[in-house]
């Protein structure tokens, strides 16, 4: 029996996809093998030595104590995609919250309750919130994954002009974009050629800040900026000298800091971008069958902190090794279980951390393995 701790609250879809024979799940598990969570801060928690692995049901890990986990052979996994469309369908909401005055015109019209002829008086103050269409102007897309890719293709089906920077785009992902959305090598091209910016880029400390004071001045005066990612990823205060000079037109931001709320022309949201039941559900629905994948059959799938690798078990034993990425490390491993015969073996990395599958016929000890100086986790199956 595996014992799953749910931190927050978990979507029903996603903890009812464990078999109940071999899991209990639940928010007062103790002794936990794995941990489902969502928001839950993490970096204050002592890990017992028989947690497996962390599935956050979204895609940022902040919260989570990723290479704390690595030392002590924890898989962390996250779920990219799942609340994809969800942030999509609110970064064309923040295209024309950030183009029509709508939150502006709104409040102003509430504002009216209770006065005489509000009818009259709305019809005569509207001109004040006027703003300009979408369809012709032309976006820029930091970042063309899962969810940037998704905001370029609706924005070409509504008229725009999209233009696209990733260094990192791989084949599959650049194969579902719209052959209209123009790709390119430099980001400042993307700077100094559109009238709205979205980014969509996760948050490392190399990419904090991405946009600051220096990137906004290459851009078109008026230039309106959308921030649904990491509040990190732009400088606030860069933002709002912008605003106040007249160079930045708008600013709408997922992530409110005291810098930039109450700023006008500011559009602070209470961080709505994967704030759907459709989401939740997909989010917990994919870290549930990430968790079953690798305690039942060692295969890792979107983990930040170990690489990607799966291998079938045809032999006695699946040996599955976590592990630093050093030189010779694996042939260590290897001579390790010198006493079974190794039918097939997969060896993958990611930065400092590898993970080694080895399908075994025969019988193999877990304490030679762990012997192995840099090995940090040793599971057979």
């Amino acid at each position: 029996m595996y014992n799953i701790l749910t931190l927050n609250k978990i979507a029903t879809c996603g903890t009812d996809i464990f078999d109940r024979e071999k899991y209990a799940v639940g928010d007062s598990i103790e002794n936990s093998d794995a941990i489902m969570v969502r928001s839950a801060k993490m970096h204050d928690m002592e890990f017992s030595d028989n947690l497996l692995a962390i599935a956050r049901a979204g895609a940022g890990v902040n919260n989570i104590p990723v290479e704390k986990c690595a030392e002590q052979g924890i898989v962390v996994f996250n779920t990219p995609g799942a609340n994809s469309n969800a942030v999509k369908e609110l970064a064309i909401c923040a295209l024309l919250l950030s183009s029509r005055k709508i939150t502006e015109a709104a409040a102003w019209a509430a504002s009216l309750k209770g006065t005489p002829d509000a009818p009259k008086t709305v019809e005569g103050g509207k001109a004040k919130f006027a703003g300009p269409e979408i369809l012709g102007k032309t976006l820029g897309i930091i970042g063309l994954g899962a969810i940037g890719g998704k905001i370029a293709n609706a924005a070409v089906s509504l008229g725009m002009k999209v233009v696209g920077y990733d260094p990192y785009l791989s084949v599959n992902t650049a194969l579902l974009l719209d052959p209209a959305v123009k790709v390119v090598a430099d980001v400042e091209y993307i700077y100094k050629n559109s009238d709205y910016i979205t980014i969509h880029v996760p948050y490392t400390p190399e990419t904090k800040n991405t946009i600051d004071a220096e990137q906004i001045a290459m851009m078109k005066d008026g230039v309106r900026l959308i921030n649904l990612a990491r509040g990190e990823l732009i400088n606030s205060q860069a933002v709002v000298n912008a605003i106040a000079s007249g160079k930045v037109a708008k600013y709408v931001t997922d992530f409110a800091d005291d810098i930039v709320l109450g700023q006008e022309n500011i559009i602070v949201l209470p961080h709505l971008g994967a704030s759907t039941p459709e989401s939740e559900d997909n989010c917990a629905v994919m870290a549930a069958n990430e968790l079953i994948d690798y305690i039942e059959k060692g295969t890792i799938k979107n983990s930040v902190n170990f690489p990607n690798a799966e291998l079938a078990k045809t032999g006695d034993n699946l040996v599955c090794v976590l592990h630093k990425n050093t030189p010779a490390i694996l042939s260590q491993i290897t001579a390790a279980v010198s006493g079974a015969n190794i039918e097939n073996l997969v060896n993958k990395s990611k930065g400092d951390w590898a993970y080694t599958m080895l399908d075994v016929k025969g019988s193999v000890g877990k304490s030679a393995i762990e012997a192995v100086d840099g090995v940090v986790k040793v599971r057979i199956i």
